[in-house]
C-alpha cells in the first residue's frame, strides 16, 4: 500500500533544509578576501569602455575645421602657350641724310616703323600641395621693324649727310660718292626680343579654377628679365656718276638690358568662362650698349681712312642704368580645364637707352668721328597679340 502524500510532502521539506544548511556552513568556514584599502599614489584610472559616437545623430558631423586644408588639388601642374604678335614702336625725331633742296630734306624718320609679327612663347610648372607656387619661362620677339624712304633729283644736286673728308674708296676720295647725287634711299630694320623667369604666387586660387563664390585673383611675381632692343639704318647714296656705284652708310645700335624685374597678375571672371587679365611689370638692369658705324660699297668693301688706311668701320661700347615697364591686358577664355584662349594688347616703355638716329655723324674725318654713343632716349613698343595655353 502506498505512503500517503503527506508523508511525501514531509520528506521532500527535509531534504531542502538539510541542502541549504550544507551551504551555509561551508560559507562561513571558506575565508574571506580582504578588501584592499584605496592607494592614490599606485591607482590609475583605466581608459573608458566606451567612447561616445560623434556621428550617432539625425545630422552629418562633417569633417573638422582644418583637416581638409592640405589636400591638394587635381588641377593640372604643367601649362605652355604660344600667341602670335603684331607690333611697332615710337621712333625719335630722327637726323637728317641730306642738305635741303628745294624744301625737300631726307630724314632718318622718313623710315618710319611698320607692324610686322612676331611669337610669345611660354611654360611653367605650379609646385606644392594647393598649387600656389609657379615658375615660368617666358620669350617674345618681333622682328624687322621699319621701313624705307627714299628722294631723287634729276640735277643730281643732293649732297650727302655725313660728308667724308679724308676718307677713299678705292683709290678716290669718298666726295666724289657724295656730292652730286641723284639719289638716296633710308632704310630701317628693327628687332625688339624679351627673355623672363618669374616666380609666380597665388594669393588664393589658380585664376583659371576661380570658385563660383570669388569673382577676382591676384599673384605676385618676381624675376629676372634679358629686353633687348636693336636699331638699324642704312643710308644708300647714288652718285649722278654711275660709274662709280653706290655708297652706303650703316648705323646698328644695339641695348641689351638684363635685371631684376617685379609685378602682378590680377584676373577678374566676369563670365562663367571669361575673364579680364592685367598684368604689369617694372624693371631697373644695366644696360650693354653697342653701335657700329660704317662707310660701305655695295660690293661690301669698305671706304679707308687716309691717315691710317683703316676700315671707315667703328665699334663703340657703352655701359648705363635703364628702365622697362610693360602691361598686358587681355582677355581669357577658359574653355575646358586644360584649354584657354586669349586676345590681348601688350604695351612696353623703353628709358634711357640709345638709338641708331642719335648716332648719326654731321661728318666723317677719323675713327673718332664714329666713335662713342648718345644715350637717354626712350621708345614704346606696343601692338596686339592672341593665342592659346594648353595645361596637362
Amino acid at each position: 500500500m502506498p505512503p500517503p502524500v503527506s508523508v511525501i510532502r514531509r520528506a521532500i521539506a527535509l531534504v531542502a533544509l538539510c541542502t541549504a544548511s550544507s551551504y551555509a556552513v561551508a560559507a562561513d568556514v571558506m575565508p574571506s578576501s580582504p578588501t584592499p584599502a584605496p592607494n592614490a599614489a599606485t591607482d590609475v584610472a583605466g581608459p573608458p569602455v566606451y567612447v561616445a559616437d560623434p556621428l550617432a545623430g539625425d545630422t552629418f558631423a562633417a569633417i573638422p575645421v582644418g583637416l581638409g586644408d592640405g589636400l591638394a588639388p587635381a588641377w593640372p601642374r604643367w601649362f605652355a602657350g604660344a600667341s602670335g604678335l603684331v607690333m611697332t614702336r615710337t621712333l625719335p625725331a630722327g637726323s637728317a641724310t641730306m642738305q635741303p633742296l628745294g624744301g625737300t630734306q631726307l630724314t632718318t624718320a622718313d623710315a618710319g616703323a611698320n607692324w610686322p609679327g612676331g611669337i610669345d612663347l611660354r611654360v611653367g610648372r605650379w609646385f606644392g600641395m594647393r598649387q600656389q607656387h609657379a615658375v615660368e619661362l617666358i620669350y617674345w620677339g618681333v622682328y624687322q621693324i621699319g621701313g624705307t624712304a627714299d628722294v631723287s633729283s634729276a640735277s643730281a644736286s643732293i649732297e650727302a649727310i655725313p660728308q667724308a673728308t679724308g676718307v677713299s674708296v678705292g683709290g678716290q676720295p669718298a666726295t666724289d660718292y657724295l656730292t652730286n647725287l641723284s639719289g638716296q634711299q633710308i632704310g630701317r630694320s628693327d628687332v625688339v626680343n624679351d627673355v623672363e623667369i618669374n616666380w609666380v604666387y597665388s594669393l588664393w586660387d589658380r585664376p583659371e579654377f576661380l570658385p563660383r563664390d570669388r569673382a577676382i585673383n591676384l599673384m605676385w611675381l618676381v624675376g629676372f628679365r634679358y629686353f633687348g632692343v636693336g636699331d638699324q639704318l642704312t643710308l644708300r647714296n647714288t652718285p649722278g656718276d654711275a660709274s662709280l656705284g653706290d655708297l652706303d652708310f650703316d648705323v646698328a645700335t644695339a641695348n641689351n638690358i638684363y635685371g631684376a624685374q617685379v609685378g602682378s597678375k590680377f584676373d577678374w571672371r566676369f563670365l562663367p568662362s571669361l575673364r579680364l587679365n592685367v598684368v604689369p611689370k617694372f624693371m631697373i638692369g644695366g644696360n650693354a650698349i653697342t653701335n657700329t658705324s660704317g662707310l660701305e660699297q655695295a660690293d661690301g668693301g669698305y671706304a679707308t681712312f687716309d691717315s691710317d688706311g683703316s676700315p671707315v668701320k667703328v665699334h663703340s661700347t657703352l655701359g648705363v642704368f635703364s628702365w622697362l615697364g610693360s602691361v598686358d591686358t587681355s582677355l581669357a577664355w577658359d574653355v575646358t580645364d586644360h584649354w584657354s584662349l586669349w586676345l590681348g594688347y601688350r604695351v612696353v616703355g623703353v628709358g634711357n637707352i640709345a638709338q641708331a638716329d642719335a648716332q648719326w655723324p654731321a661728318t666723317i674725318t677719323s675713327p673718332g668721328s664714329l666713335s662713342g654713343i648718345t644715350a637717354g632716349s626712350s621708345t614704346i613698343v606696343h601692338g596686339g597679340f592672341a593665342g592659346f595655353e594648353g595645361r596637362y
